[in-house]
C-alpha cells in the first residue's frame, strides 16, 4: 500500500529555511559528536539517562514488544558493546501483557523508576502507562517491583510518560486519546505527588492540528523536555511512524505557569525531519542527554535508513538508536539540523 509521508516541495522549503535561519545565528554552533551513527541497533524509542554515579543509562524499544531491556556504560561510545540485561518479560495474560513499549528510566527520591507503556495480552490496543521500582544502588541488580498503572484521569489510550523538575516541583508528560476530542493521541500535563501518583488534573497542551501532525495519523506522542536559555523546549513526535514521522515543539518562559497552555506557544512547522540526501527517514521519539564533557546537548532519537516500508510500519523492526548534538542559535533556540547519514559499511577485508 502507498505510504504517506511530506511533500517533496515542503521538505526542501524547510531543509532551505532552516538553512538560512542558521546561518546568521549559529555563530556558536556546538561541535559535532564522534560517535557510531545508528548507535544502537533495532532499538527503537530511545531514552538515555546520565546519572550522577557517572554512568549512562540506557534503555529502548524491543522489536518483539515483549520485553524491557536495560544497559549501562560509562561514555556513549560504550553503550552499543555494553550487555545488555533484560529486567522484566510481559504478563502471559491480562494487563502489561502485549506492546511492551517506550521506556524512560529515572532515578527519584533515592529509588529507581521506569515508566513504560503497555496493552492487555487479549486486548493489544488498551495500553496504558505502567511504573517498576528498583531501591537497589544499582539498577541492573535488585528486584524490579511492579508498581501499576499511572494513572491519568481517564481510561483511554495512553503512552510516552517522561518527567522533569522545574523549580522545585515534578511534572509528568504524556501522550493519550481523549473522548470527544478527535484523532489519536494529544499532549498533557499534570503536577506529580509522587513519582507513582499525579497531584492535580491532566492538562492539555498540544493536539494534531498542522498538516503534517496528522500524515496516516493524527498524533501528538513521546514528549520531552530541554531546559536552556530561560525556556523549556517542549519537543514531541508527530504522525505516523514511517517516513512522514517528525518531531514538533512546544516553547515556555522558565517564568511562566507550566500548567497553564496559554504559557506554551506551539511552533507552526516540524524542528527535525526525514533527509531525503542523507537517506534517513522517519527521525523521532526522542529524548536528550549531554555528552561527556557536560556542556554538550545531545539529541537521542530513532529512524530508518530506508523509505519503502513493507506492511504496518510497527512490524519493521530497523528504527535504529541515533544520537547527535544539538546547536544552539544566538536567539537561544536549539537546532536540530538534519539526521546524519549513517557511516559507510566496513569493506570486508579492511
Amino acid at each position: 500500500m502507498p505510504h504517506p509521508r511530506l511533500p517533496q516541495g515542503f521538505m526542501l522549503a524547510s531543509f532551505a529555511l532552516g538553512c538560512l535561519l542558521c546561518l546568521p545565528l549559529c555563530a556558536h554552533a556546538t561541535p559535532a559528536v564522534d560517535l557510531p551513527n545508528p548507535l544502537i541497533f533495532q532499538r527503537a524509542d530511545p531514552h538515555v539517562l546520565k546519572h550522577s554515579d557517572g554512568f549512562y543509562y540506557y534503555m529502548g524499544t524491543a522489536p518483539e514488544y515483549d520485553r524491557l531491556v536495560l544497559r549501562r556504560a560509562p561514555t556513549l561510545a560504550g553503550l552499543p558493546t555494553a550487555e545488555e540485561k533484560v529486567i522484566w518479560r510481559k504478563h502471559p495474560t491480562g494487563i502489561m501483557g502485549a506492546h511492551i513499549w517506550a521506556p524512560e528510566i529515572y532515578h527519584l527520591d533515592g529509588r529507581w523508576f521506569i515508566y513504560f507503556a503497555a496493552g492487555e495480552a487479549e486486548k493489544i490496543w488498551n495500553i496504558r502507562i505502567y511504573v517498576l521500582e528498583n531501591t537497589a544502588a544499582n539498577p541492573l541488580e535488585g528486584e524490579w517491583i511492579e508498581r501499576g498503572q499511572l494513572k491519568t484521569g481517564w481510561e483511554s489510550f495512553t503512552l510516552d510518560a517522561s518527567t522533569f523538575e522545574h523549580r522545585g516541583r515534578r511534572y509528568l508528560l504524556w501522550a493519550q486519546q481523549q473522548p470527544g476530542i478527535p484523532g489519536n493521541t494529544n499532549l498533557y500535563i499534570a503536577p506529580m505527588a509522587s513519582p507513582t501518583t499525579l497531584a492535580g488534573p491532566a492538562v492539555l497542551l498540544s493536539k494534531p492540528e498542522f498538516d503534517w501532525e496528522k500524515v496516516r495519523y493524527a498524533v501528538n506522542e513521546g514528549p520531552v523536555v530541554l531546559k536552556k536559555n530561560g525556556r523549556l523546549f517542549l519537543t514531541y513526535s508527530a504522525a505516523g511512524t514511517g517516513p512522514e514521522y517528525c518531531l514538533g515543539m512546544l516553547t515556555a518562559d522558565e517564568n511562566a505557569d507550566l500548567l497553564d497552555p496559554q504559557s506554551w506557544v506551539k511552533s507552526p512547522a516540524p524542528v527535525f525531519v526525514t533527509s531525503e540526501t542523507n537517506r534517513i527517514y522517519g527521525p523521532g521519539h526522542h529524548g536528550f542527554t549531554v555528552a561527556e564533557d557536560g556542556v554538550t546537548d545531545l539529541i537521542v532519537y530513532h529512524a530508518r535508513s530506508y523509505e519503502e516500508i513493507k506492511g504496518d510500519p510497527l512490524k519493521d523492526p530497523n528504527r535504529h538508536t541515533r544520537v547527535q548534538a544539538v546547536r544552539w542559535r544566538a536567539d537561544g533556540t536549539p537546532d536540530f539540523g538534519v539526521p546524519r547519514p549513517d557511516d559507510p559499511i566496513p569493506t570486508p577485508g579492511r
